[in-house]
């Protein structure tokens, strides 16, 4: 009988048929997507993904738009 695994990070919904690199990538872009990342507006603020391309400052509360997953500063 196989053991039990843990599901690996947010990839562990799918299950073996997408295959193991296809759900390494989503690890990696998930997890980028999902940290706070340098504000734009300010230096010492973050920015936090809200949604698809729309992203909100921490620090001064500005929403703006964005790359999809990740700023690029």
């Amino acid at each position: 009988m196989a053991s039990k695994k843990k599901k690996i990070k947010a990839s562990g919904r799918f299950g073996a048929g997408y295959g193991r690199r296809l759900r390494k990538r989503l690890n990696e872009v998930e997890g980028s997507q999902r940290k706070k990342q340098q504000s734009p507006f300010h230096t010492t603020g973050t920015a936090k993904r809200i949604a698809m391309g729309i992203w909100r400052c921490t620090k001064t509360g500005k929403v703006f738009a964005g790359n999809a997953y990740y700023l690029k500063n």
